[in-house]
Parts: C-alpha cells; structure tokens; sequence
C-alpha cells in the first residue's frame, strides 16, 4: 500500500504489533492513541503517531486523512456511565473513525476488533456497560457503511500462545477459546491484503497442532456477511 494504514489504538498492547507487521511489510503506518507519552515508549520505529481520541471526532481527521486502510483496535472499557462506557468507545468511536476516514469521498479498506460472544446479548459479559450490545451495535456500523471490510472476533488474548501453536478461524460465534495476541495481529494485517477476506467476519482462535493453513486458504473458506447481523 502506497498511502499510509492508520491503526487506531496504535500503541496498545496489540495495536503495537498490527503497527510493527504493517512495517514489516513496508506499509507506512500511522498509529493513532491518547497518550504521547505512551506511544513514545512502546510504538516501533517507523510508525508516525498522531495523538487522537475515537470519542472526539474532531482529532481523528487529520490522522485518517487520505488512508488506504485502518485497523480499529480500542479497548472498549466496561463502565456504565463516563465518556469509558462501551457505547463511546466502540460503536459511536467505529462511527466517528468511520466519517473521518471517508471524508472527501475516500474509501479506506477497514479491520474491525471486535470479540467473541458479540451475537450473545445474555452472556454475562453484557453486564459490563453492555459491551457485547455495543460491539454488536460497531460492526454493523462497519457492515452498513459500504466500505470494504473485515470483523474479527477473537478469542481470550494471550500474550503467548497457550492454546496452542496452529489458528483456527471459525463463524457464527459459536466458539470458545484463547488466541494470541501475535496471531491476531498477523490476522488484521493478512486481511488487509487477501481479497477473499472482504466481507465476512470470522472468529479465530489458537489450538494444538504445529501447521496452521495458508492465509490465503483460511479466507478462501469463509462465508460473506449478510448485512446487518445480529
């Protein structure tokens, strides 16, 4: 990619290693976060941060401005109530991101992270601000917005993988298990470049084995979305 790949939620512990394999690539990256001083720690070289706030559409223009892509990474939070309610974060976030990117008539391709259970509004998880309505609520606001796209619920994050070396991707937030924050990573980045991804959402986990299937095969094997789910 010529233009730059925007990762919001840049200097996060996996909006790090999204930023570190775009590089990799030789993607220009534009990692976009709250805090200066954070990102000066942890962002890897290369990566060109930009201070921005998804609850503030104001900051989010200029960073997004003219991207071929962006990876939405944020940590949803778990209040009820307070600008760190679920709500903010990920859904009204997912559509300010959305109207700053798309300004001037761009059309960026968009990786969501999302979660497993998003479809469970029962589960226990929903207790905490509702986040599993509100991750719901972001992808379909992904799915609605006509853009080229790809929704990926992961598993429990790990740092290392503790399930197990191979990834499994699944549909249809059935699933349950542990996926490593590395391996997520290589999945957003994967995504951006197979065109077999556009469309769909998938879950992935790790589990045991030694061989994981080709990006390019994993993809292949998935369903396209029907717009909206729920």
């Amino acid at each position: 990619m010529d233009n730059p790949v925007a990762v919001i939620g840049g200097s996060g512990r996996l909006g790090r290693l999204v930023a570190q394999r775009l590089l990799d690539r030789g993607a220009p990256v534009r990692a976009i976060g709250r805090s200066v001083q954070h990102a000066r720690r942890s962002l890897p070289p290369g990566a060109l941060f930009f201070e921005g706030d998804v609850r503030r559409p104001e900051t989010l223009s200029e960073p997004l401005a003219g991207t071929a892509a962006l990876v939405y990474c944020v940590d949803p939070g778990t209040a009820d109530s307070g600008p760190d309610r679920p709500e903010t974060t990920v859904y009204q976030g997912v559509r300010n991101a959305l109207a700053a990117a798309t300004e001037g008539g761009h059309r960026p391709r968009v990786v969501l992270v999302s979660q497993i259970h998003a479809t469970h509004l029962a589960h226990p998880l929903n207790a905490y601000g509702r986040v599993l309505e509100w991750r719901l609520a972001g992808e379909n606001a992904v799915r609605d917005s006509g853009l080229p796209y790809t929704v990926i619920r992961p598993g429990w994050l790990t740092d290392t993988r503790e399930a197990g070396e191979r990834v499994r991707l699944e549909q249809g937030d059935r699933g349950f298990g542990q996926v490593s924050r590395p391996d997520l990573a290589e999945a957003c980045v994967q995504a951006l470049f197979h065109p077999a991804a556009d469309g769909v959402t998938f879950e992935i986990f790790n589990e045991p084995g030694t061989t994981s299937p080709a990006w390019s095969e994993a993809f292949a094997g998935l369903q396209g979305d029907r717009t909206p789910v729920g």
